[in-house]
């Protein structure tokens, strides 16, 4: 997520991920935490327990402008492009500040279409934002040419911070200043970076092009992490791609590791109460494609092990 600490290891993994997304044994380790489901040990049923552990996982995420009732997209400009049209787009989503997005439109669709929202990734560049679906990086291509050529309807915002939403000159500083005030307030950045995104898929199930059915999520590094806490948040999304940025947090920590990861991950309390198998066994049996470096600093692979070994089980249950 800190690109200057991003090795060429990585990088290579990286694009090699993006490779497999666009086509399409470890020793155990024990539970993640005293929390996590384990079959037989409770009657409650595993979709009830799942309900229960979502509004839990929600109320560590601050104060969220819920009661905010979005007003209506502002349609900025519309783009032809190869294989489909573009919109960017202000959308009202929180009540404290616009959020710019692009919208992708494919040409050759289903009636109504698979939506697909796009997260985009922090690796220092904070300029960047949601244009990574059109430009890519050095790491990852630009992803809207195969949305287009699959079909998927895909909307990308710019999270706090990030692209139009980088309201200073040094980007860190922002970032570092936001989740101090929000944190004064009684608010969580990653909490209200959660919010948006979950605004931002009540728009794309909007849409008239979109079968609200078929919802999916992508994101790689930050995006990745915003994308199976999605997954866990909401149950509309019925499919979840990660690439590079799960792994267990107390392996994390093990491993020191802690500063790999930029201010933003960090929810005050979290580990009292999950640890990331249990919020990511609340996505669990819907559909989802993990993919991790094995040098990757930010994942370290036995923690990429513990969590597997955990959801694996589970899958085949349910």
């Amino acid at each position: 997520m800190n690109p200057p600490r991003e090795f060429s290891s990585r990088r290579q993994f990286l694009q090699n991920s993006a490779a497999l997304l666009v086509a399409g044994a470890a020793a155990p380790f024990p539970s993640a935490s005293a929390n996590a489901f384990s079959p037989g040990q409770t009657e409650m049923p595993f979709s009830a327990y799942q309900e229960k552990r979502r509004e839990e996982l929600w109320g560590l995420l601050g104060d969220l402008p819920r009661e905010h009732r979005p007003g209506p997209a502002r349609l900025v400009s519309k783009e032809e492009h190869e294989g489909y049209t573009l919109e960017r787009l202000v959308l009202d989503l929180n009540g404290f500040e616009p959020v710019p997005a692009l919208l992708l439109v494919p040409r050759k669709r289903q009636t109504p279409a698979p939506g697909l929202l796009y997260i985009h990734w922090h690796g220092g560049m904070y300029e960047l934002g949601k244009e990574q679906l059109l430009r890519g990086v050095d790491a990852q291509p630009a992803y809207a040419p195969v949305c287009a050529e699959k079909g998927l309807v895909t909307l990308a915002i710019d999270s706090w911070c990030f692209g139009e939403r980088k309201h200073e000159k040094d980007g860190s500083v922002g970032e570092q200043n936001a989740f101090k005030l929000m944190l004064w307030k009684g608010q969580v950045l990653f909490g209200m970076m959660m919010f948006d995104e979950f605004r931002a898929l009540d728009y794309l199930a909007s849409r008239s092009e979109v079968d609200r059915k078929r919802l999916g999520v992508l994101g790689m590094s930050m995006g990745a992490t915003k994308a199976w806490w999605l997954a866990s948040l909401d149950p509309r999304v019925k499919v979840c791609m990660d690439v590079c940025c799960l792994t267990d947090f107390e392996e994390l920590i093990r491993t020191h590791g802690l500063q790999e990861h930029a201010i933003f991950y960090y929810v005050p309390s979290l580990l009292k109460h999950f640890q990331t198998s249990d919020i990511n066994e609340l996505i669990v049996p819907r559909a989802r494609l993990s993919v991790n470096g094995r040098l990757d600093p930010l994942t370290p692979p036995s923690g990429v092990e513990k969590v597997r070994d955990h959801l694996l089980p589970l899958y085949r249950q349910y």
